[in-house]
Formats: C-alpha cells, structure tokens, sequence
C-alpha cells in the first residue's frame, strides 16, 4: 500500500502554521491514523477486476464451455472482497453489475423461446444476480462483525442463499456451483445425504480457502485498501507498520490450519463418493424406448403440424418396438390432440355454454368433439400395436361446472386397459405455464407468452403408474430441476408402499433452440444444462432417471447421477441404415448428440440403495438458510471489532 507523508495537521484538520501559536499541539496515535484511513474507501478498478474475473469463472464453469475444474476457483476473486473491513468505492453495485453481466450471459437462451421472453430473461437475471452481493455483504457481517472465520461464514451463506432461490416463490434450483461437478461421479455422491447444496457448499468451501490465501500483498496491488495519509512527524514510523494494521483485519488466520481444514472436508466428500459407489448393486429393470422428436416450438403450436409430429413420433415407436420394450416414453405434450374430459355432473346445455364466440353450427360440433372417442381409442391402438405400456406426453382438458381447466399430463396406456391413470404437472413455469396476478395486473399478461390465455392449472399431487411388477413415477418439463419436489414424490411413495422404481421425465426443451437459415435446429446450451442438473436428482433419491425429450437430451441416468449407454441408439433423420449411429455423444466432438429425431432403447439399471436425503429433506440446506437470516439480522446490530 502506497503510503503517503502529508504536512502536520491539527485536529481541525488545519495545518500547524495557521494555528494560534499558544495553541496545544496534538500528536494522533498510529490508531487514529488508520480510522481516518478507513473513513476513506478503496478505488474502484480493483473490485471491478475481482468481479469480472468471477463472471469469466463462473461462464467458463457451466455449460457451453462446461470446464467444471473452474468452479473450484471461480469465486475466489469475488470472495477476497469479504476479507476486507470497508468496502471498497461502489463495491456492492459493481458486484451486482458484474454478476448481471453473468447471468444475462448464462441465461440468454431463455430469449428463443418467444419475443416476449426477452423480458422475462432480463427480469430473472437480474434476480440471480442479486444473491451475488447479498453473498458478500452477509458474509463480511459475519466475518467483521461476529467475528466468524471466513472458512465458516462464506459457505453457510452461499449455500442458505442457493437454498433460498431454489424455493423462494416458484424457485430456480439452475447453475448451483455444484452442478458443475456432475462429470465428477464421486464428488456428487454426498447429494443423497444433503443433496446437491452439499456438493456446492464443499466447491465453495475450497474457493474460500483459495480467496483467504491469496496474499496480503496482492489485495495492496490490487488497491483493494484504502489509502494511508500519514503526517510529517509520523515518517519515522514503517511504513510496514501502518499497512499491516490497516490491513490486519484482512489476514486469513492460521492458514494452515484452513488449508487442512478444507482439504480433509474434500477428502472425507471423495471418500464418502467412492464406498457409496462401491455399495451399488444394479439390477436390470424395465426396458424402456424413449422418444425424442425434433420439433422447435414453433412447429408444435402450429395445428397444420400436428399430423407430421405425429407422424415422426409414431414412426420411432415403430423402429423401438422391434427391440422389445416394456415401457415406450413420449416427450411432454408431444401428442398434440387433446385428451377431453366432461365431469359427471355437466350437462350438454352447459358445456355449449363454455364453447368461445361461434355460431350455433360450431357450438353443436364444439359439444361433441367433447364426446369424441378417437384420442383415446388412437392411444390405446398405438399400445396395443407396440404391446408395450406408453407413457404419453398430452394436454388434458377437463370441463367442469365453472371453468375449463386445461392441464400438463402425462397419461399411461396400457394393451390390456387402454387409457388408464394420469399425472397432472404440479410445478408450473412462471410466465410459460401461468400468470401470477393476472387478475388483479392485468399488464403482466403482456410479459408473458401466454398473452390472455388462462394458462395452465395446477396438478393435485403426484402419481405413481404400476406396470410390469415396476413403479414409473412421472415428472414433466422442469420438475426434475425441483429438489424438494422430487424428493417429496420419492418419500410419499415410499410412505404408501409404492417405492419408485424409476423417474420418468417428459420434456419439450423445442423452446430453446436456434433456428439456421434453412430451418434447422441448433440446440443451445439449455439443453445440455437441463440434463445436468436433473442428473442431481437421480443421486439425491437413488431412483434411476429417463427422460423423453423433445429436440433432446433423452438420458438414462443411474442412481449415481451417470448417463449410461443405451443398448440401441436410432438415428431417426438417418436416409440409410448404413448412417445409423449408435451412440449418444458424437465421436467426433465428443458432446452428445440432440437437434436429431432419434430413439433410445436401454434396461433401466434398478438401485436398491437408501437416501438419507428422501429420509429426513433438506435439513442440511435450510439450516445454512437460517444461519444466513440470523447473520443478515444480527450484523448490523454488532460493532465492527476492533483491531
């Protein structure tokens, strides 16, 4: 730290000469040398470097570059600033920009779902991004006010706060720092304890450690400190001194000990991901065809489309069925006709009543596309052909006495039964799937794609479909990014004797992809983060995971969260059976394959291992969520300590 010699100053901050010369000198102590220092904040430009270089980190960290050794690191330059006893010059609103510039950066695929989405991209990246500085000035309240040790702050509060997002009004439980060790297997297996806060408050806790043991010098050039103006009779004093007390309250203690600390907690993370591994003892369960049509959004809402998607989709089944399988999967809603339901109680004079604007001709064939029968003859036919059970992807609409209720579902058909039990989505999109206040601010239906549509009605509860002596337990779209939710549908089936055996997941990922000139899809790196962080929820309840998805990733994942090969991979698009591929990633890149119509066929490897995480929730995460409330409303109550 640069320490400047100043002329002699009185009190009154006048210099010696213009003072009456009966006036008693005063000579300030070295203490009140460095208060005066830290009444004056630190430059900017060092700040504005640590949060950009975590922006870069944390980019570089997920997917589309999916570098996961980063985020071991990638907070480290952001969290030197809890280190800090002032902040710096705008610290706060320049973490804030830089984590913005991230999210928006992270997120920008959720523009190429529809023009109006643009909104509520800005919009939800500039809620991630508010947890960054939320982070930062808890922590250093913990650290400069309660006197915690940083090692023991910072993780609390990161991981408090991943919990609090992936809750907090309808949750985002996306890009927690521990999803990018999915590719590690055993460093995620800790998920079925604490689930996934447990992997991402282990990567935290490294990168504090990092953070604390950048030296003390390299915050100087980064001009992290304020400056120090020490007077002319104060030049005899080290400059060393002045710095070091200045800065003291920025020393990592016993950095050793920390280093030690933080490496036996990985230590005992791997260990603890190796014997579990070790533990597995897969058996072969129900062999299940998923399929995966490739159809951006823009073709699925357009009804001149929906014979071909039928078409593509049924074309697949029938290339799968040759291979056997107990179980065939469509991708959410990828049956374009809906399943049309009249309660008991409504009488025909009633559901004319509910039709839209139309003459009376079009009201008569309103009532009776209700009563139509081929939706449901069609699927059990489709069963029957393959005699295998189908779990479809379909919107259901059910007339009642008041309202029209339309659903996101995912009916199971079977060769002997037909059109048997169906699962209703619990947890809808905000803004894709429903409007929240759309009554009362009527405006926010502009921000949404819905427009004045009603949107989609909520599920009642969850469901479990019994086929072949084997539990399917359906999860549609984004419901395989919910933690609690999973974990939820795991124990209460375990509470009715019906313990799932495997987690179906149905998805139209057709919203986030690119679009070339000639038409074709490019997926973006949505797709790829779906699948990774669903990947969670198989080593969380130790329930093996399929997904069916529209434009893909369509996965098997085992109860280790690891995506296994398919016994058969069918290139849907191939001209020739000689173009046929017969694996996920392409060899030439590496990446898996998706923007493809394809169909996978693979035994669903059955896990026989308990979760203590279905067992007793989120204990772990909520207690680091209290922790961080209790620290954000006690700090500013407590006095900085003292040097």
């Amino acid at each position: 730290m640069a320490t400047q010699i100043l002329p002699q100053t009185s009190p009154t901050g006048l210099s010696s000469t213009m003072n009456p010369a009966s006036a008693k000198r005063h000579e300030p102590t070295v203490r009140e040398i460095i208060e005066a220092a830290r009444s004056a904040p630190a430059p900017i430009r060092g700040v504005i470097a640590c949060t950009l270089t975590t922006a870069a980190l944390l980019w570089g960290s997920f997917t589309p570059l999916d570098w996961g050794w980063l985020g071991w690191i990638a907070l480290s330059p952001m969290l030197m600033l809890v280190r800090l006893e002032r902040p710096t010059r705008f610290m706060y609103p320049v973490v804030y920009a830089s984590s913005l510039i991230w999210s928006l950066a992270t997120l920008q695929w959720m523009r190429l779902g529809d023009p109006a989405m643009y909104i509520a991209w800005v919009a939800l990246s500039a809620y991630v991004a508010m947890y960054f500085p939320v982070c930062i000035a808890i922590s250093r309240g913990a650290v400069h006010r309660l006197g915690l040790p940083m090692l023991v702050a910072v993780p609390i509060v990161w991981t408090g706060l991943e919990y609090l997002r992936a809750t907090l009004m309808t949750g985002f439980a996306w890009y927690f720092i521990g999803h990018t060790q999915y590719a590690w297997p055993e460093m995620i297996q800790v998920s079925d304890l604490v689930g996934a806060y447990g992997v991402s408050f282990v990567v935290v806790l490294v990168a504090t450690c990092v953070a604390g043991l950048v030296p003390l010098a390299w915050l100087e050039r980064l001009k992290l400190f304020p400056p120090v103006e020490v007077p002319t009779d104060f030049a005899h004093l080290p400059a060393e001194e002045i710095v070091v007390q200045n800065s003291s309250r920025a020393e990592f203690r016993r950095p050793w000990l920390n280093l030690g600390l933080t490496l036996a907690v990985v230590a005992a993370a791997f260990v603890y991901g190796v014997v579990r591994r070790g533990q597995a003892d897969f058996k072969p369960g129900p062999r299940v065809a998923l399929i995966q049509g490739n159809f951006p959004v823009r073709l699925k809402h357009s009804q001149d489309e929906y014979a071909t998607i039928f078409r593509y989709h049924d074309a697949l089944t029938g290339m799968a069925v040759q291979h056997q399988p107990d179980l065939i999967v469509w991708p959410e809603t990828m049956f374009r006709w809906p399943l049309k339901i009249v309660e008991q109680d409504v009488e025909e004079a009633h559901l004319r009543a509910m039709a839209p604007p139309i003459d009376l001709t079009e009201q008569h064939r309103w009532v009776d596309d209700w009563k139509d029968p081929t939706v449901r003859a069609t699927l059990r036919e489709m069963s029957e052909r393959a005699n295998a059970a189908m779990m479809i992807g379909i919107d259901t609409w059910i007339a009642g006495q008041d309202q029209i209720r339309r659903f996101n579902s995912a009916v199971m058909v079977t060769p002997e039964g037909g059109v048997g039990d169906r699962y209703d989505k619990m947890h809808r999109v905000l803004y894709g799937e429903y409007t929240p206040l759309k009554e009362e601010l009527p405006i926010l239906a502009a921000l949404s794609p819905l427009g004045d549509n009603g949107g989609l009605s909520k599920g009642e509860s969850a469901k479990v479909f019994e086929y072949g002596g084997w539990n399917f337990s359906p999860i549609i779209c984004f419901e395989d990014t919910v933690p609690h939710l999973v974990r939820d549908i795991a124990k209460g089936a375990e509470v009715s004797d019906q313990k799932v055996d495997v987690f179906v997941n149905q998805t139209n990922d057709g919203w986030f992809v690119y679009l070339d000139e000639a038409g074709v899809s490019e997926g973006s790196s949505e797709l790829n983060q779906h699948l990774i962080t669903a990947s969670f929820r198989a080593v969380e309840t130790r329930t093996p995971l399929v997904r069916a998805v529209n434009t893909g990733i369509s996965a098997v994942i085992d109860g280790d969260g690891v995506l296994i090969e398919p016994n058969v991979f069918i290139n849907g698009d191939a001209e020739t059976r000689e173009e046929s591929i017969s694996t996920m990633r392409d060899p030439a890149t590496g990446k898996l394959r998706k923007s493809l119509n394809a169909a996978i066929i693979a035994d669903v490897p059955l896990d026989s291992r308990s979760s203590f995480y279905v067992a007793h929730g989120d204990w772990f995460a909520q207690g680091c969520c209290v922790g961080a409330l209790f620290f954000s409303f006690v700090c500013p109550f407590r006095r900085r300590q003292q040097v």
